[in-house]
């Protein structure tokens, strides 16, 4: 008893409370990142600069954007998937996406609060198959960072810390955490409880407390936008975003509730608090440097400690371009789960929402088919649905591959509401009969790279140090970078405008067997397409030169690297971030004795991967997921 005693004394002057205004000492992890490298304390800080690798590129010289095609027209033209679904080669589940979205709101977001500079729409384009009434696609520039954009380039601010930190659980202000522990709500997180606030084991909506005025932040669109207190509170703003993004949020805050849970009464709240957050941050850290990476194919050279030289901030270039891989993103999500979980009421619910509901493939279960735009936006479906059947069918179907397809549910419809009510017109072909707006997040991350100032693609090769590419074919792996001499499917001369031009005319599955275009087997088995032109063809039609390319679509377009999910431009990008957000953080779990000692002490060890969380979390059974849910199970 004695040496348990004097451990908790060692790990209760370690673990103090971790608010952004608390005092800093050598072993206080600040909500906001600061301080994490004693020597340079506002390395990683939420409110500083992204950095560079390249100068950046305006027209100016200060802020202007550089000209180039219009971002609608390149999307419908490269980023276009005509409704064909292609799947991960690796076998890549869901996972991929949702854990990468779950980082990104853990280390990143751009100051927002720039000027509109929407992007032109054309509804006479012939490849345009959706209305837009708004007339065109709205578009907010990035705010410009305090003494830039004048006299010298342009800068923006990440308002996040960019630690894998657990940011999206906890938040970086003392106020929001305040709201997010149980206990008062006085803002002051100190004289909490060591609980984080779950009304029936769910997230908190922002009315849970009983004033929504005296809520944090969360941002709300589409079905959110009428009944903004129903958002649900997290550590992150984005955290309502779709529905397995929430799911993540929750399955972490339960994390952390467990662990405190199994605590001594012994030790002060406080205490309790600090040790449990300290454990889901290595749990998070672990997650993504032992399955989330290497499954996706990024490998590090092995670790060699804590490197006081090297700055963590989150890159301009890898927030901008490199870790933009909206084409991963499935355009729905499946669920099967036993029967007798749900009411006839909350299936009819359900349903009334735009889910397809219907059997599973074994007696007595229930199939759930969730459109992307019904998932946006929706928190209440998490708790409808339930957590584990959720996390669970999150990794039982493959992500899209990574390329320059982007499924229409972003790239055209992205947080719209639909103005029809049949629910048939919510996905695939029928989906332009179903809005009246477009939202398009390929256009918006060309767009995003020229209000950043992003060099073009050779330019980020070069500062890569990577050689540049010379052809369009070079790019993509293509033998042909021309349109079909003779193609009595296309219009000599103009295929560039001809909707034919983005015909299929090949589907293989991950064996190479060839499968028929519209058939169930090519919708849910395809690996490999061949379109009736090739990207390269098309990409040296809209932009002319290599050179002219903007990194974002250059990126996309590569050939991947065998083995992983990437090109060579995009592996690199997340190898040299991921590498510097291990290598420069002092609370890396390589480098942290208190994660060691809590383990011995409490028998909390944050060595669990993805799968494990979500058993020790909700009601299934580990043996029920896959022992990587990284990778979904093979048909």
């Amino acid at each position: 008893m004695a040496v348990t005693v004097a451990l908790v004394l060692c790990l209760g002057a370690v673990l103090v409370s971790p608010g952004a205004g608390a005092q800093l000492s050598q072993n206080t992890q600040a909500l906001d990142g600061r301080g994490n490298n004693q020597n340079n304390p506002d390395w990683g800080r939420a409110g500083t600069q992204y950095t560079r690798i390249a100068p950046a590129r305006y027209a100016d010289g200060k802020g202007q954007p550089v000209a180039g095609p219009n971002t609608r027209l390149v999307s419908n033209r490269i980023f276009n998937d005509v409704n064909q679904n292609i799947f991960s080669e690796n076998g890549i589940s869901q996972w991929g996406f949702v854990w990468g979205q779950f980082l990104d709101h853990t280390f990143g977001l751009r100051d927002e609060a720039g000027t509109v500079a929407n992007i032109p729409f054309n509804p006479a384009d012939p490849l345009e198959s959706f209305t837009n009434t708004l007339g065109n696609i709205p578009f907010t520039r990035s705010g410009v960072a305090p003494g830039t954009g004048v006299t010298n380039p342009r800068q923006q601010i990440n308002t996040v810390s960019s630690y894998i930190d657990a940011w999206a659980v906890y938040g970086g202000t003392d106020q929001r955490l305040d709201f997010l522990r149980e206990g008062s709500q006085d803002g002051n997180p100190n004289n909490n409880g060591a609980r984080l606030f779950l009304p029936n084991n769910y997230l908190p909506r922002r009315d849970a407390r009983g004033n929504p005025a005296g809520a944090p932040t969360m941002a709300v669109d589409g079905r959110l936008l009428g009944t903004p207190n129903a958002a649900r509170v997290a550590g992150d703003v984005r955290a309502n975003e779709n529905i397995a993004l929430t799911a993540t949020h929750t399955l972490f805050a339960r994390e952390h509730n467990r662990i405190v849970n199994g605590l001594p009464i012994i030790l002060s709240q406080d205490t309790k608090f600090a040790i449990a957050r300290r454990v889901v941050i290595g749990t998070q850290q672990w997650i993504t440097y032992t399955e989330f990476l290497p499954t996706l194919g990024i490998n590090l050279p092995a670790y060699q400690g804590y490197k006081t030289n090297v700055n963590a901030n989150l890159g301009n270039e890898f927030a901008t371009v490199g870790y933009r891989a909206h084409s991963m993103i499935h355009g729905e999500l499946e669920i099967e789960a036993d029967g007798d979980r749900y009411d006839q009421a909350t299936l009819d619910a359900i349903e009334a929402q735009g889910v397809e509901v219907g059997p599973g493939e074994e007696a007595g279960e229930v199939a759930f088919v969730v459109p992307l735009n019904v998932a946006f936006f929706n928190p209440q479906l998490v708790q409808q649905l339930q957590l584990g059947p959720l996390l669970q069918g999150i990794g039982s179907e493959r992500e899209y591959r990574n390329d320059e397809q982007i499924d229409n549910q972003l790239r055209s419809v992205l947080f719209q509401v639909p103005v029809s009510g049949n629910p048939e017109c919510l996905d695939g072909p029928t989906l332009p009969e179903c809005f009246r707006g477009v939202l398009d997040l390929g256009a918006i991350d060309i767009e995003r790279g020229r209000d950043h100032g992003m060099p073009t693609y050779n330019q980020l090769r070069a500062a890569l140090g990577l050689p540049a590419k010379n052809s369009f074919t070079a790019i993509t792996g293509e033998a042909s970078e021309n349109f079909p001499f003779f193609d009595p499917e296309l219009t000599r001369g103009n295929e560039i405008n001809d909707p034919d031009s983005l015909d299929f005319v090949q589907l293989k599955d991950r064996n190479g067997v060839v499968l028929t275009p519209g058939t169930e087997e090519a919708d849910e088995q395809t690996v490999v397409g061949v379109r009736r032109t090739t990207t390269a063809a098309r990409l040296k039609a809209i932009y002319g030169s290599v050179n002219n390319l903007d990194a974002f679509t250059g990126m996309v377009a590569e050939q991947h690297i065998a083995g992983t999910e990437f090109g060579e431009t995009q592996r690199a990008l997340w190898t040299r971030q991921f590498q510097a957000l291990r290598d420069g953080d002092r609370f890396f779990f390589g480098n942290d004795p208190t994660l060691t000692n809590i383990r011995i002490v409490y028998g909390f060890d944050f060595r669990h991967n993805l799968g494990d969380v979500i058993a020790l979390n909700t009601d299934l059974k580990r043996a029920d997921l896959e022992d990587n849910v990284f990778l979904a199970p093979l048909d």
